[in-house]
């Protein structure tokens, strides 16, 4: 019973997220035909059938409170209490946004007509973009425990096979070597970055999970940015940012080990 729950769970996520796709991908269309020059009658229609996307996804979400809820009691249990607060507390904020997303559903079928959407439609956004800075705040402090752990590798590795500063070799003439000069503060600096930013690549290229994540969550957060109107970038920026992530995520239902736990 359970396992074809999850298949079943699996399976609307994954139309979900075909839905979110085609709806994202008829904004940054529409985007293109409009700096285009194309006909108002073509606009009006792929604007419709982006709010057509849009209202198929609100029906298919209309469970996914709940589930948001037994996520957060499953992960309120975590060990490591940095993640339990981000990935519960993101759970928490997933469930009021969903919640939102049900209620804006019933007022754009006419089920609640005098509903304020505007005010319904900011109030779930608030929600996502919290429930999305807690993710990235959760993938930054998994790359940074993953950085910490490739540094000290690394030292150890470096350590175990260079020959000790206090034997004599022939390049110090038998001698204790001398102490080097202090370099310049600006090359220091430098060099210290470089070593982090390739520390940083070596993670994330053996990490694929924890590199899709973060390009998901950065390229989702710019919508709420937008809609808020905290950030605006455009309608063909939120499409582009939209169509790519719907593609990470369903990478990550095609893949499951592409999808970064817990």
């Amino acid at each position: 019973m359970m396992e074809s729950w999850v298949r079943f769970s699996a399976q609307s996520q994954a139309k979900e997220r075909v839905f979110r796709a085609a709806q994202y991908a008829c904004t940054l269309l529409g985007y293109t035909l409009q700096k285009g020059g194309a006909r108002v009658e073509l606009l009006n229609t792929i604007k419709q059938l982006e709010a057509h996307m849009s209202l198929t996804r609100k029906l298919m979400r209309l469970g996914n409170s709940a589930e948001a809820l037994q996520a957060a009691k499953r992960t309120v249990h975590l060990s490591d209490c940095v993640l339990r607060l981000c990935i519960t507390v993101a759970h928490l904020n997933r469930a009021m946004y969903f919640a939102c997303d049900n209620v804006l559903w019933a007022g754009k079928t006419g089920l609640l007509p005098e509903l304020d959407q505007n005010k319904w439609s900011q109030r779930s956004f608030r929600y996502y973009l919290f429930a999305l800075i807690l993710n990235l705040a959760r993938d930054v402090y998994d790359i940074r425990l993953l950085m910490d752990r490739e540094s000290r590798s690394s030292a150890a590795k470096s350590f175990n096979s260079s020959p000790s500063p206090l034997t004599p070799s022939p390049e110090n003439g038998g001698e204790f070597p001398l102490t080097p000069c202090p370099l310049p503060a600006l090359p220091v600096i430098s060099a210290r970055l470089n070593q982090q930013i390739q520390l940083l690549i070596t993670v994330l290229r053996s990490n694929p999970p924890l590199l899709l994540d973060l390009l998901k969550n950065l390229c989702d957060v710019f919508i709420p940015l937008d809609r808020l109107g905290l950030y605006p970038t455009g309608s063909g920026f939120v499409g582009a940012c939209g169509l790519t992530s719907s593609v990470l995520s369903i990478l990550t239902i095609v893949h499951p080990w592409l999808k970064l736990k817990p």
